[in-house]
């Protein structure tokens, strides 16, 4: 049978006690010896001295022992006080208590989150390694004054986070109190979002309104001056005018859901998606332009439920135009195959769904499949405008994709057609009963 060593106590041995005083009464002691030998000290004041070192060598390190020793039986940090780890946890934001070291005491979910890599009784640095953290705590615990750091997290997506860092005078479980710091982050994302949609949202607006509304300046013109009285010049020039008026609409509504989405992008939907009726309900909706391009639209659906983490209006945004582009730009191949398959293992190791969209017109050229996620980048700008294309869809698609954790795949092979996957992750299965 095993037996568990006792705890070093205030009524340890006197050879534990002498062990770790062993060199400071050696070295009195030879003093003491060299006194009384050489010099005036009698030996009964050389006893008595050498009595008094004795006592207060061994009571700083009886007091040591004795407070290590609560420690590592209890298993207790000294300001593991249920209170202090109550407050941390019920902190909104993410929220980290370091000790004087820069280990970490305590961290709520949030923490954990925002930093998987955080572990108790390990410096912060290792986990949060971003240099605007690291120099804004080493100012910290030097100096004991709080500080302030904005750092850029790319993972898994842009964010912007404001840190601050406070002192505190924390109560210990022993008695007393320990100077902390306390670490709390603040998300600036939808701050600085805003500043960047409307910075874009001007230049872009300005940049592809122009064109259309160049038309529509001057088609007033010509109907006010030269063309006032020509009945036929006249109803031509509406409807052109009505034509660019309506992409200027889309135009429009492209850009503020792309701008909706990139300003929530940080934020992960947390709703269960059947991805089965959304993908029906835009392919019902658009059988009427399917039916104008001559194309046959063919669904290769499972039967049970598709479910993902997920937004259903950016969803349906999502289908809608990946499953519009191949009835517009691929109808000459005369049908678009709309699949779902369930992959085991994506590139990274986790299960995922891939939703395929497939034409069988021209294709598109290598070269350009990288670029065509761009804003307002067109393989062929006549032809899209002449489609009523904005340039927007396939940026507004990734940007759904990148919100929902998910990827854009592109294949792509001239004159045998394109295949857009949209791939998100799959959602895990509840733990059996």
């Amino acid at each position: 049978m095993a037996i568990e060593a006792s705890p070093p106590t205030l009524f340890s041995p006197w050879p534990d006690r002498l062990r770790h005083s062993a060199i400071i009464l050696l070295a009195a002691g030879l003093v003491l010896l060299a006194l009384v030998l050489f010099g005036e000290l009698s030996p009964t004041r050389a006893g008595i001295a050498f009595v008094v070192i004795a006592a207060a060598a061994l009571v700083p390190w009886r007091l040591h022992d004795v407070v290590a020793s609560r420690e590592e039986v209890l298993g207790v940090n000294p300001v593991e006080a249920p209170a202090v780890r109550a407050i941390i946890a019920g902190m909104p934001d993410p929220a980290a208590l370091l000790d004087r070291a820069g280990r970490v005491i305590h961290f709520n979910p949030a923490a954990a989150q925002l930093a998987p890599a955080l572990r108790k009784n390990e410096l912060a640095q290792f986990a949060l390694r971003s240099p605007e953290i690291v120099v804004a705590l080493r100012e910290a615990i030097a100096t004991t004054e709080p500080r302030r750091a904005t750092y850029l997290d790319h993972v898994p997506v842009d964010r912007w986070m404001e840190l601050i860092i406070t002192p505190l005078s924390v109560p210990t479980a022993f008695g007393g109190s320990d100077i902390c710091m306390l670490m709390t982050f603040h998300d600036q994302t939808p701050l600085r979002r805003v500043e960047e949609m409307r910075a874009d949202f001007v230049a872009n607006a300005s940049h592809e309104l122009r064109t259309p509304l160049a038309a529509l300046s001057g088609f007033i013109e010509t109907l006010q001056g030269p063309a006032r009285d020509d009945a036929k010049a006249r109803e031509r020039f509406l409807g052109i005018m009505h034509t660019q008026a309506k992409r200027m609409a889309r135009l429009i509504d492209d850009l503020l859901s792309l701008s909706r989405v990139e300003l929530t992008a940080h934020v992960r939907p947390d709703m269960q998606v059947d991805l089965l009726p959304i993908i029906r309900q835009v392919s019902d909706g658009l059988e009427p332009l399917a039916a104008e391009r001559n194309v046959k639209i063919e669904m290769d659906l499972p039967d049970a439920a598709v479910t993902i983490s997920g937004d259903r209006e950016e969803l349906l945004r999502l289908f809608e135009n990946l499953i519009e582009n191949a009835l517009k730009y691929g109808a000459s191949g005369g049908r678009v195959a709309v699949s779902v398959i369930l992959v085991a293992a994506s590139p990274d190791g986790a299960p995922e769904v891939r939703v395929a969209v497939r034409d069988f017109g021209p294709g598109i050229a290598p070269e350009h499949l990288p670029r065509l996620t761009e804003r307002f980048y067109r393989v062929d700008v006549g032809d899209s405008r002449a489609q009523g294309g904005t340039g927007l869809g396939l940026s507004l698609v990734k940007h759904i994709l990148n919100r929902h954790r998910g990827r854009l795949l592109i294949e792509s092979v001239p004159k045998n057609g394109a295949t857009f996957t949209a791939a998100f992750p799959q959602v895990k299965a509840p733990p059996a009963p």
